[in-house]
């Protein structure tokens, strides 16, 4: 017998409209950047736009309201959210290559501001391919493997502080690997190739033990839902690793035709 089903509401009205308007101002404020760059006369790709733009859309859809309270009730719909937001998404917005544009138009000081930061200690370690492939697959197999999961159908703060996670982890282990961002001590690709499939299984193996398991267990979620779940991570995980793959790949070949070009901080 299931569980009842979960009690609260997730925010509608103006507020659940505020990370939507949030995406559409993060959008304009990058098409300002790239209209900066024009001005100066200075080259900035047409891909890189529209990476970021597919990713702010990736995004938009996964917190539209429909989505939103399908996924509160039906762990498919959530298993959807979690691939939008925290594996789709973020490979868009990371090749769309934010900070590099950021350095490029961003007034002198705050542009040395943000360099200073980009080789801190602290970001070093943060940023480590290491440290966010345990932030983001490790916060993964915490929601689900433990009773964190549940307790986001009950807890509204905590259901978007989930999404928030999503995101933030997300970004973070794709810039980590693939990111075209200036990185000053960014690990070798042997490195960031031998997290990367460790990602890529240990994503495999977390689904596989969801269906087989039912977790996360006493959900109010059926048997079939769960499997279904967990279909959807294992074959959209594959999909998404291997699109990071690609781009991964791309970089170490561009790094071997144009070494010189590798992490260069582009601001004058």
């Amino acid at each position: 017998m299931h569980q009842h089903e979960p009690t609260h509401a997730l925010a509608g009205g103006a507020t659940g409209l505020i990370p939507l308007l949030l995406i559409a101002l993060v959008l304009a404020l990058y098409l300002a950047a790239v209209a900066v760059m024009r001005q100066k006369h200075r080259p900035w790709s047409g891909w890189r736009s529209l990476s970021f733009g597919g990713g702010l859309v990736l995004l938009f859809v996964a917190l539209l309201p429909p989505l939103m309270q399908l996924a509160h009730h039906d762990i498919r719909g959530h298993m959807v959210q979690h691939l939008l937001v925290g594996m789709l998404a973020p490979l868009g917005l990371v090749l769309g290559a934010p900070v590099t544009l950021a350095l490029n138009t961003l007034p002198r000081s705050l542009a040395k501001l943000l360099t200073r930061l980009l080789g801190s200690s602290f970001f070093h370690v943060i940023s480590h391919p290491v440290t966010a492939l345990l932030l983001n697959i490790g916060g993964m197999y915490a929601l689900y493997l433990t009773p964190l999961y549940n307790a986001t159908l009950t807890s509204p703060a905590l259901h978007h502080l989930l999404h928030l996670h999503f995101l933030a982890a997300g970004y973070l282990f794709t810039w980590s690997i693939a990111g075209p961002d200036p990185a000053p001590r960014r690990p070798g690709f042997r490195v960031r190739a031998l997290v990367l499939f460790v990602s890529i299984a240990a994503h495999a193996y977390l689904s596989k033990v969801m269906y087989a398991f039912l977790y996360p267990q006493h959900s109010p979620h059926g048997a079939d839902q769960i499997r279904a779940a967990a279909k959807l991570m294992y074959y959209g995980g594959d999909f998404s690793e291997l699109l990071l793959a690609v781009a991964f790949f791309a970089a170490w070949y561009r790094k071997r035709r144009h070494p010189k070009h590798q992490n260069e901080v582009l601001f004058t």
